[in-house]
This record gives C-alpha cells, sequence and structure tokens, in this order.
C-alpha cells in the first residue's frame, strides 16, 4: 500500500472518528476477533501474515504497540522474544501490530535487542487493523525521536493486547491505558492464558 493512499485512508478514519460518526469500541472478551492480512516481518524478511491461517494452527496473541525503537515497546517485543519458546509450547502465535512501516519494522524484527528474529510484526500504517479491534490511532506528532535518535513520524496505536482461541473468539484483553499495566505484564499475562487453554 503506498504512504499516499495509507495517508488518505488515516486521515478518513481520523476525521470519521473525530467528527462523531464512528467512534470506536473496543473489543471485549467474547467477541469474534477480526480477522486480517497484514505485511509483516519476520527476522528481518517481509512477508503477509494472515491471522487465520495462524488460528489455525492455534490461540494467537495479537500485541498493538505505539511504535518500535521506543521504551516500553523495546521492552515489550524483547520479553516476547524471550518467552517465545514458552509460547510455542502452548501452542500459540504471536504478531506484534503497529504503525511502524514495513522498514522500520524489518530492522525492528531481527534486532537481537527486541524481537531477535523469534516472532513477527505487522505493520498497520493506516491504523485500519486496529480500528476494527476499536482502537484509535493518534496523530504523528513532530519532534517525537526513538532510542537510535530517528524521528518517529506515524501516529501511536495505543499499548493492547487481545489473546484469541483458535476459535477466533476473544479470550482476553490488555489495555495499558485502562488496565494501567506494564508492557512485561502484557507479555506475562498473555503466556498465563494460553497455557490454560
Amino acid at each position: 500500500m503506498s504512504r499516499k493512499y495509507s495517508f488518505l485512508i488515516f486521515s478518513f478514519l481520523l476525521l470519521l472518528t473525530q467528527s462523531g460518526f464512528a467512534q470506536p469500541k473496543m473489543l471485549a472478551k467474547g467477541d469474534a476477533a477480526p480477522l486480517f492480512t497484514a505485511q509483516a516481518s519476520l527476522a528481518g524478511s517481509a512477508f503477509d501474515f494472515s491471522l487465520k491461517d495462524a488460528l489455525a494452527k492455534g490461540p494467537v496473541v495479537v500485541y498493538f504497540y505505539p511504535s518500535a525503537y521506543t521504551g516500553g515497546c523495546d521492552l515489550e517485543a524483547h520479553t516476547f522474544a524471550e518467552d517465545k519458546d514458552k509460547f510455542t509450547a502452548a501452542g500459540a502465535t504471536i504478531i506484534g501490530v503497529s504503525a511502524d512501516d514495513i522498514q522500520r519494522l524489518n530492522a525492528f524484527s531481527s534486532d537481537p535487542n527486541y524481537c531477535a528474529g523469534k516472532f513477527p510484526v505487522a505493520s498497520d500504517s493506516a491504523g485500519t487493523i486496529a480500528a476494527t479491534y476499536g482502537l484509535t490511532i493518534s496523530l504523528p506528532r513532530s519532534g517525537i525521536k526513538d532510542v537510535r535518535g530517528q524521528d518517529v513520524t506515524h501516529g501511536f496505536i495505543p499499548r493492547t493486547t487481545f489473546v484469541i482461541d483458535k476459535e477466533g473468539k476473544i479470550v482476553a484483553v490488555f489495555s495499558s491505558q485502562t488496565d494501567h499495566i506494564s508492557p512485561a505484564d502484557h507479555v506475562e499475562k498473555s503466556l498465563e492464558i494460553v497455557k490454560g487453554l
């Protein structure tokens, strides 16, 4: 998807949300998880991730995060990478989703300090996937730099984790905005739930 087209979709969704026509309601436990396909990166290589295909193998943890190469997001990715074998043993797939473009995600997904090539991260630059889950992407803000000193030019999706069972039903939701939990807690709570599925 071109950057111009993504920006137009993002602007339209933001206009609808701010005008009161489309106030998204975050999905909750018991809701059906919207299926999506997105360009993602695993160990620095781009591919098309399909939630439908992942669910055919077992439960999926879909975690939305604000931006690669920023404090809490880096900690969350590193913690998911460290615990990846435990998620695999429970039959679960992990997919991170942010508004980062695929070039940033190629670097982030392969970085040994973060995703370490252990699980994929997907690009939702227009916020369309986030919107289907009832999450609103913020407007990009100028002057924000990542831990590498590079400008962050995209909006932020609020840190929210959805644990989805293999039937496609949401069995748990964690939000840093409403539940006030740390990035590492998202990982710990998700792992506890998938172990019980």
